[in-house]
């Protein structure tokens, strides 16, 4: 297991931010079905990334890559039956999207994935929505997780399913675009609305005819077909999150490149919450820059994180630093993620002194003076990189445990801080 001692640091300099791991996965995912070549430009090279890969590949297409970019030769949505078991791995979205994508096929697929995807990833309300449309969608140990067993043909009709996770309701709507016929999705408690509205870009970038009703309904027309296309990933705004925090912590100055903010993630937002809690943080929408000034003060906000809800962890460590109360709330599906990030962070900035209540729905932080501490990741990559950026800050030096998961979303990440001017050993 790979451990990192962190010390107190001030940065300074600039960093590009790697690629988008939602936007690579869903690149690989439509020129899966794409007919001819597509080629995706600046994928993030990662882990779950190279899980859809495999799981690509074992559905039919040709993949060549290099270091900057995959080439990928579609199906024409003529996909090939697997002839083993596809693995997920870490991957949620892997499990939840080729699991949709499978009951295209009258043929049984079957999906697993490691501990994590097999006892904290739900996939229930995706195969019960599967269900509706007359596929035999199962989880095989009948707890709702992986490993699932997938049996088709979907066909169109009508579908109901919860959306607090916002994967399962992309899962769907990306699947049933490219069936001949109208299908009608009712979502109830509709959450990560900005993901979904990722999803929605790309379907209608794609050609599909699709309507929807404030993320409750939609109106799937099919039969989406499309030529193989170019795409150059951008920067992760989820991953930014971080080197931001650690600079405005550190009363830091840094450059960020290859952050869009007219991009379509949901994780952008989280500019807007620094800004309003006092952030001295300016965009270069030109360039493609946010310049990160000297920050003295920061105040506490509440904050509705539905909608960036993968900053649960940094926004807590941010908290300990603000004046006054924060909280973070409506973030119940953060407790179903790579590890429960309301629990872990929780019991990990209590080891560091933190001022921390936990709430089912989130956070409630006040003003905290943290000390160095042992920590551990929880095996999740947002945990393992906000216990760093507090680390940086806290008096002493932190050692944190298990810190391989970093690579899922930020494989630089480390490499990126010690550039920075950050004081991390092996």
């Amino acid at each position: 297991m790979a451990k990192f001692h962190i010390s107190p640091s001030v940065l300074q300099g600039s960093i590009s931010i790697p690629s988008s791991k939602s936007q690579t996965l869903r690149a690989i995912f439509f020129a899966l079905m794409g007919k001819g070549t597509s080629r995706i430009h600046k994928y993030l090279p990662s882990p779950d990334t190279y899980a859809m890969l495999r799981a690509v590949e074992m559905l039919g297409v040709k993949i060549r890559q290099t270091n900057t970019t995959l080439w990928i030769e579609g199906t024409n949505g003529k996909l090939q039956s697997p002839k083993n078991v596809i693995d997920a791995g870490n991957s949620g979205l892997v499990l939840r999207f080729i699991g949709a994508l499978a009951s295209l096929l009258p043929t049984y697929t079957v999906i697993t994935g490691d501990n994590s995807i097999c006892s904290l990833r739900p996939i229930q309300p995706l195969l019960s929505a599967l269900g509706c449309l007359q596929v035999d969608a199962r989880s095989i140990y009948s707890n709702g997780f992986a490993p699932i067993y997938i049996k088709g043909p979907l066909i169109p009709g009508s579908a109901k399913l919860c959306g607090r996770d916002s994967q399962p309701v992309s899962a769907l709507l990306m699947t049933t675009c490219f069936l001949e016929g109208q299908s009608h999705i009712q979502v109830t408690n509709p959450g990560e609305k900005p993901w979904v509205d990722l999803t929605l870009y790309w379907l209608k970038r794609l050609g599909t005819k699709i309507e929807h009703r404030n993320h409750e309904e939609y109106w799937v027309s099919g039969k989406t077909q499309y030529e193989g296309f170019a795409y150059t990933v951008p920067g992760d705004w989820s991953s930014a999150a971080f080197p931001i925090a650690a600079a405005l912590l550190t009363c830091s100055e840094i450059v960020l490149d290859n952050l869009d903010l007219t991009d379509h993630q949901g994780d952008k937002q989280i500019i807007h919450c620094l800004l309003s809690m006092g952030a001295n943080i300016e965009i270069d929408s030109n360039h493609k820059k946010v310049i990160v000034r000297k920050t003295k003060h920061l105040k506490g906000i509440d904050i509705d994180i539905n909608n960036f809800v993968d900053a649960i962890a940094i926004l807590a460590v941010i908290g300990c630093f603000a004046e006054g109360k924060t909280h973070l709330y409506n973030a119940q599906i953060a407790r179903h993620k790579e590890s429960d990030r309301i629990s872990a962070i929780t019991q990990e900035l209590k080891k560091m002194g933190a001022n921390i209540e936990e709430k089912e729905d989130g956070l409630i932080i006040y003003p905290s003076s943290l000390k160095a501490a042992k920590l551990y990741s929880h095996k999740d990559h947002r945990v393992a990189m906000a216990l760093s950026v507090a680390a940086l800050v806290a008096k002493g030096t932190s050692l944190i445990d298990d810190v391989e998961c970093i690579a899922k979303t930020y494989p630089s990440f480390i490499d990126d801080l010690r550039r920075l001017g950050a004081k991390i050993e092996s």
